[in-house]
């Protein structure tokens, strides 16, 4: 596991979370209980904090990271990540806000500003530009994200057993 600090701020990781020893967290990170990095994963927090909340899993070559301070953006954006969320392989977060119940499809990007509400689910490789909000409860798809249809119960169900089995795949991976 690569856990580094930057300038002196160390990554706060739940003593029941785990950070595959493949993935870099890095800087002004936190990671609630029971939550899960994989391999090749980044959580890049350098210039601005990032949080992950409980049993969150961010899987292989997810990259998570913020902004920076400047005129363009006064303060910097952080990126925020609810908890019960799965982030599927390969995507990418980038100082955006994804709120509780979430599913996060393969390949997806959610760039500077964007908010996920809760318990949205986005199809794989879903593109979602700076600033847009998407309304929980519903499946969004396409580049730019488009709302297709509300979520059926079966999908709701899918998306919070998904983040319980990663809880359970994180225990039998064991500690890092």
């Amino acid at each position: 596991m690569t856990v580094r600090q930057f300038e002196g701020t160390t990554p706060r990781i739940h003593p029941s979370s785990r950070v595959d020893p493949l993935a870099l967290v890095l800087g002004d990170v936190t990671m609630g209980e029971d939550a899960s990095i994989w391999p090749m994963a980044v959580a890049r927090g350098d210039v601005q904090r990032i949080e992950i909340g409980a049993r969150t899993n961010i899987q292989d070559a997810c990259v998570l990271h913020v902004s920076h301070d400047s005129i363009y953006t006064p303060g910097g954006t952080p990126l925020v990540i609810g908890k019960d969320i799965t982030v599927g392989h390969k995507a990418v977060l980038h100082a955006c806000t994804v709120e509780d119940g979430c599913f996060i499809g393969i390949g997806s990007v959610i760039l500077d500003g964007a908010t996920i509400g809760s318990r949205a689910m986005l199809g794989a490789g879903v593109l979602v530009p700076p600033g847009k909000m998407l309304e929980g409860g519903y499946l969004w798809l396409g580049q730019p994200a488009r709302c297709v249809r509300a979520l059926t119960g079966d999908e709701l169900e899918f998306m919070a057993y998904s983040a319980r089995h990663y809880v359970t795949l994180k225990n039998r991976h064991g500690p890092t």
